[in-house]
C-alpha cells in the first residue's frame, strides 16, 4: 500500500509474490483486501481499520523512514532534523496505533554535514528498501519476532510542520544543518 516503489515491487515479483498496489483508502480499493495474504505499507496515507488488521493478524507490516519510537506519523525525515532525534529506518507490525506496532527490524542511517532534505530522504529510502529485502524472507518464515517499541519517542501530524515551513528556504534542497534542533526549546537545543 502506498505510492509506486518499483525496486520493492520488482523484488517481490522476483520472489514469486503477486503484487497488488493501492493508494486508495481502505474499502475503496475493491476486493484486494480479501485476496491478499500480507499487507506491506510504505508511505501509505490512510489508517488501516481494525477489521482489516484482524484479518491479517501479524501479517500487516509498515516500512517507516524513522528510527522508532522517534518521529511517528507525518514527515519523519524533517522532524528528525528539527528535533535532532535519531535518524534511521524501521519495519514494524501495523497495530491500531499510528506507527506504534512491534519492531521487526531497524537500523540507524548516518547523515552527512552537507546533506539536504532531498539527500537525506534518498538515503532513508535506500536504507529501508535494502532492509526490507534483507528481512522479508525472515519475516515470511516467522524467524523474526516483533519487539515492543521503547517508551517515549515523538509523534507528528502533517499540520505540525506549519510553523517551521519558513525554514525550508530551498524546499527539498534546504541543507539539513539549517534545520538541526530548530524545533527544540531554546535552552534545550543541542549544538551541531
Amino acid at each position: 500500500m502506498g505510492p509506486p516503489r518499483p525496486e520493492l515491487e520488482g523484488y517481490l515479483r522476483r520472489q514469486g509474490v503477486e503484487v497488488v498496489r493501492t493508494e486508495e483508502p481502505p474499502f475503496a480499493s475493491g476486493g484486494c483486501w480479501h485476496q491478499s495474504d500480507w499487507i506491506v505499507s510504505y508511505g501509505y496515507r490512510h489508517i488501516v481499520p481494525r477489521e482489516i488488521l484482524k484479518r491479517f493478524e501479524g501479517r500487516a507490516i509498515n516500512l517507516h523512514i524513522s528510527f522508532l519510537p522517534w518521529n511517528r506519523g507525518a514527515d519523519p525525515n524533517l522532524w528528525s532534523f528539527l528535533e535532532d532525534t535519531p535518524k534511521g529506518v524501521t519495519i514494524h507490525q501495523i497495530d491500531e496505533g499510528l506507527d506504534t506496532g512491534p519492531i521487526l527490524a531497524q537500523q540507524t542511517v548516518p547523515m552527512g554535514p552537507e546533506d539536504t532534505l532531498r539527500v537525506s530522504y534518498q538515503r532513508l529510502t535506500e536504507a529501508i528498501e535494502v532492509l526490507f529485502m534483507k528481512t522479508w524472507p525472515l519475516i515470511l518464515s516467522g524467524s523474526v519476532r516483533g519487539r515492543p517499541q521503547p517508551q517515549g519517542g515523538s509523534f507528528h501530524r502533517c499540520e505540525d510542520k506549519q510553523p517551521f515551513l519558513f525554514l525550508l528556504r530551498q524546499g527539498w534542497d534546504t541543507p539539513t544543518r539549517d534545520l538541526l534542533g530548530r524545533a527544540l526549546p531554546a535552552r534545550g537545543r543541542k549544538r551541531a
